[in-house]
C-alpha cells in the first residue's frame, strides 16, 4: 500500500556507469513536504542517485538505470523510455554544487525555463519572476537591478539566484547537490534557512557531505556506502540511534 505522504518511491533500482555499477538494488521513499539528506563519503552514490530523479544521466552515451523511480500521486515511473526527460526537469529541478547563473540578466535567469515551457505574457513571467525570488529570499536585494547580469550578483546570491530559477518552474521535486559547498559561513546559514522555510511548499533531496548541515535541515536522512543505501530513517533515530554498525561508523567519524 502507497503511503499517503510520498512523494516519490524509487525501487530496485541500479544504476550503470557503462559496466561499473554505481548504484546497488536502492528502495527508499521520498515523503512530500519534507527534506530528505543523503548523506556518506565520496563516490558513494549519492549524487548518482540525486541525478536519477531528473534523468540528468541521459545526456551521457553509456549510462543505464535499472528499476523505477515512481512519482505520485500519478504513479509514473520517471525512469521509463517514453517519459520525455525535458519534462521531467520542469518537474524536478536542480540546483548544484557551484552557482551556475546564466550569462543572462538577473531578471532572464529566471525567466529561463518559463520561456522554455511557452510562456509568453509578459506581465505573467514578471510575476512569475518575482514570486520565485521572493521565495529564494532574494527579491528584495535585487528587485531594483533585475537587468543587471548576474555574475555581478555575490557568490551566495548567485545560489539563490539559481534556486529562484529552479522554482521559477513550480517543481514537484527540488534537488540540492551540496549546494553550500563552495559558499561562505554566512551564505551557507542563508541557504539552509531558506531550504527549511522552502519545505512548507516543495518536497526537497539534499546531498550534503556535511553531517551538521543534515542533522540541521533534514527531516530524513539516508546514509549510503559503496553504491548501497546502507540506513534510511528520520534523521533523529539515524544520528543518535543509529540501527546499523556501519552507519555508526561514519556518523562518529570514524571512517569516510
Amino acid at each position: 500500500m502507497v503511503n499517503i505522504l510520498s512523494k516519490a518511491e524509487v525501487k530496485n533500482l541500479n544504476f550503470y556507469y557503462g559496466t561499473y555499477q554505481a548504484l546497488k538494488n536502492i528502495n527508499v521513499g521520498i515523503f512530500e513536504n519534507k527534506v530528505t539528506a543523503m548523506i556518506g563519503p565520496s563516490g558513494c552514490g549519492k549524487t548518482t542517485l540525486l541525478r536519477c530523479f531528473n534523468r540528468m544521466h541521459d545526456l551521457y552515451p553509456g549510462n543505464r538505470y535499472e528499476g523505477e523511480i515512481i512519482l505520485h500521486p500519478e504513479n509514473m515511473n520517471i525512469l521509463e523510455r517514453h517519459v520525455d526527460p525535458i519534462e521531467i526537469r520542469m518537474r524536478v529541478s536542480m540546483v548544484f554544487q557551484k552557482p551556475n547563473p546564466f550569462p543572462k540578466s538577473i531578471f532572464e535567469n529566471v525567466a529561463y525555463g518559463l520561456r522554455v515551457r511557452g510562456m509568453r505574457e509578459k506581465s505573467l513571467i514578471s510575476e512569475k519572476v518575482e514570486e520565485a525570488l521572493t521565495h529564494a529570499a532574494l527579491w528584495d536585494e535585487v528587485k531594483d537591478r533585475l537587468g543587471n547580469l548576474a555574475a555581478m550578483l555575490s557568490g551566495g546570491q548567485q545560489q539563490r539566484l539559481c534556486i529562484a530559477r529552479a522554482l521559477a518552474v513550480d517543481p514537484e521535486l527540488v534537488l540540492f547537490d551540496e549546494p553550500t559547498s563552495a559558499l561562505d559561513p554566512t551564505a551557507t546559514q542563508k541557504i539552509e534557512e531558506l531550504i527549511k522555510e522552502l519545505e512548507k511548499k516543495y518536497t526537497i533531496i539534499i546531498v550534503t557531505h556535511n553531517m551538521q548541515q543534515a542533522a540541521r535541515i533534514s527531516d530524513y536522512t539516508g546514509f549510503f556506502y559503496v553504491g548501497e543505501l546502507i540506513e534510511f530513517g528520520k534523521t533523529e533515530d539515524i544520528f543518535t540511534n543509529p540501527k546499523v554498525k556501519k552507519t555508526e561508523e561514519y556518523i562518529t567519524g570514524r571512517f569516510g
